[in-house]
C-alpha cells in the first residue's frame, strides 16, 4: 500500500509539472499604436520690440498758415500672431495754446511696401483734407504695382486737439487698426499753425509721441499698463 500511494503522488506531481510548462508555449497576435505633439506659445510683438528711431518730425521752423508734413514712421508685426493695436498721439507746447494747431494724419497698412508715388498721393490727400470743406475721415483704395493698400486720412476736431491726447484707433473698434502677421502699418503726421495765431507763437516748441500698444485679437484680451 505504501508503495503503491508513493506511486500515485509521482504521477500527480508529473502530471502538474507537464501542464504548468505546457502554458508557456501559448503565441498571442498583439498591436500598438502611439501619439505625440507639443504646443508653443505663439510671439505678440510689433517692431520687434523696439521703439520707432525715425522721428515723427524733422526739426524745421514753421509760420502761421503753413502745414508741416511729418516723417512717415512704420510700425510692423514682427511676431507670429495677428494682433489688435491701439495709437495715441500726444502733444503739447512750451507757451501759448494748443488751441493754435490742426492735427492730421495719413495712414497706409499694406504687406508688400508700396511705390513712392503712393506715399506722394497720400501726402497730397492729407493737404486736400486740410483745405478741404469737411474734417470728416475719408477712406481710399490705392492701388499700385505691389498690390492694394488700404489708406485712412483724418483732420482731428478742435475738442480732439486741445485735449493734448488723440486716440488715433482702436483695433477692437476699426479693423484698419488690426495687424495681421506680416502686415505694416505706416503712418504720418501732420501740423498746421493756423492762421489766427499771432506773436505769441513765435517761438513756441511744439512736442509730441506716439504710443503704439497690441493686444491678442481674442475676445476679452486687454492691452498692457
Amino acid at each position: 500500500m505504501k508503495k503503491t500511494k508513493r506511486f500515485l503522488l509521482g504521477t500527480t506531481l508529473a502530471g502538474v509539472l507537464i501542464a504548468t510548462a505546457g502554458m508557456g508555449t501559448h503565441s498571442w497576435f498583439t498591436a500598438e499604436t502611439n501619439a505625440s505633439g507639443s504646443l508653443e506659445s505663439g510671439v505678440l510683438e510689433i517692431n520687434n520690440g523696439q521703439d520707432i528711431e525715425e522721428p515723427l518730425f524733422a526739426e524745421t521752423k514753421f509760420a502761421p498758415s503753413q502745414l508741416q508734413y511729418g516723417n512717415w514712421v512704420s510700425i510692423s508685426n514682427t511676431g507670429d500672431l495677428d494682433a489688435h493695436l491701439k495709437a495715441v498721439y500726444t502733444h503739447s507746447v512750451d507757451n501759448a495754446s494748443l488751441e493754435g494747431y490742426s492735427v492730421g494724419y495719413m495712414a497706409m497698412k499694406y504687406t508688400v511696401k508700396p511705390g513712392q508715388d503712393v506715399y506722394e498721393d497720400s501726402k497730397i490727400a492729407l493737404d486736400n483734407l486740410f483745405n478741404g470743406t469737411t474734417n470728416e475721415r475719408s477712406v481710399a483704395k490705392l492701388s499700385n504695382v505691389s498690390g492694394d493698400v488700404e489708406v485712412y486720412g483724418e483732420v482731428l476736431s478742435e475738442d480732439a486737439v486741445t485735449s493734448g491726447e488723440i486716440l488715433l484707433g482702436e483695433g477692437s473698434e476699426d479693423s484698419f487698426w488690426q495687424l495681421d502677421e506680416g502686415q505694416y502699418i505706416d503712418l504720418m503726421v501732420g501740423i498746421k499753425l493756423e492762421d489766427s495765431a499771432g506773436n505769441e507763437y513765435q517761438g513756441v516748441k511744439y512736442d509730441a509721441a506716439l504710443k503704439v500698444k497690441a493686444k491678442q485679437t481674442d475676445n476679452g484680451a486687454e492691452y498692457a499698463e
